[in-house]
């Protein structure tokens, strides 16, 4: 499903217009990805926990040369879904 395919489904489903649907989807992507970006954790009931995990820092190797390279710790997003949404997939 598309964005667009999404917005004509919400507004559908909660009888307003695309544009009203469009502003409800943008205002909650823009605060999934703020949560995510201060380090926090969204938790949306029977979807699921949006948030963050640390990968520490390790060591690589550059395919081409085989050198080894460090690789930075840092923070990546995570998602982990609500049993709800694990049972309606099965």
């Amino acid at each position: 499903m598309t964005k667009q395919e999404l917005i004509k489904h919400l507004a559908a489903q909660a009888d307003v217009s695309s544009k009203q649907a469009e502003a409800v989807l943008n205002a909650l992507t823009s605060t999934v990805q703020d949560t995510v970006r201060t380090g926090g954790e969204l938790l949306i009931a029977d979807l699921g926990k949006f948030g963050t995990s640390q990968r520490a820092a390790k060591t690589g190797r550059n395919p081409k040369t085989g050198e080894t390279i460090q690789i930075a710790a840092r923070r990546v997003p995570r998602f982990a879904p609500a049993k709800a949404l694990k049972d309606a997939a099965a």
